[in-house]
């Protein structure tokens, strides 16, 4: 039988490392955050850190997949135009986790980044999840159905990323406003609130 007691404290403490980088980038921006302190948090020194990862970048690949994980349980599906306002108000309240999230995917264009990988896989389950929400929305007459779902998904991914990467820089952005703008222009013109645009 194999021993799986070192495996586990090993899995163990990766997780506590994940989860302590994840609430400290979510409140002090994770440029602004010195690994050092991920460390102490954990009891480690830095090597001792380094030691359950491949490389910072893999460290940092590692935050963001236990950040979409919790959000997935949070919202285990899309249940309408509430579902994005509420990942994108959680966005507003972490920005430093926006600022990695946005500083990866740019990275992850690289095959060779740790990165690479994790958005290959995150973009398709994203867009498969709202392609299903749209189609049972245009089968119940909600929303528009003259633009395939496949197309309309990669548009309000598109949609949500730009205006976190606009938000970084100018706070005076409300993320929200796009998603709403967007959900008004889905929406069949009988439907839509007097004076929005065809």
């Amino acid at each position: 039988m194999a021993k799986r007691g070192p495996y586990e404290k090993g899995e163990a403490k990766r997780r506590e490392i994940l989860e302590a980088a994840l609430e400290i980038f979510a409140k002090e921006g994770y440029r602004g955050t010195s690994l050092r302190k991920v460390a102490a948090r954990c009891n480690l020194s830095l090597p001792g850190l380094m030691h359950y990862f491949d490389s910072k970048e893999d460290l940092l690949t590692q935050v963001l997949r236990v950040r979409d994980e919790a959000a997935r349980t949070r919202y285990p599906e899309i249940t309408g135009p509430e579902s994005y306002r509420a990942i994108v108000r959680e966005g507003a309240n972490t920005p430093g986790l926006v600022e990695l999230f946005v500083s990866m995917s740019a990275a992850a264009s690289d095959p060779g980044h740790p990165a690479h990988a994790h958005f290959g896989e995150r973009y398709p389950a994203i867009r498969g999840a709202i392609v299903e929400h749209l189609r049972r929305r245009m089968d119940e007459g909600a929303i528009r159905a003259d633009i395939p779902p496949e197309r309309l998904a990669v548009v309000l991914v598109a949609v949500a990323d730009g205006v976190q990467l606009q938000w970084l820089t100018d706070r005076s952005i409300d993320m929200e406003d796009p998603i709403n703008d967007m959900m008004t222009l889905l929406s069949p013109p009988s439907q839509r609130p007097a004076g929005a645009a065809d």
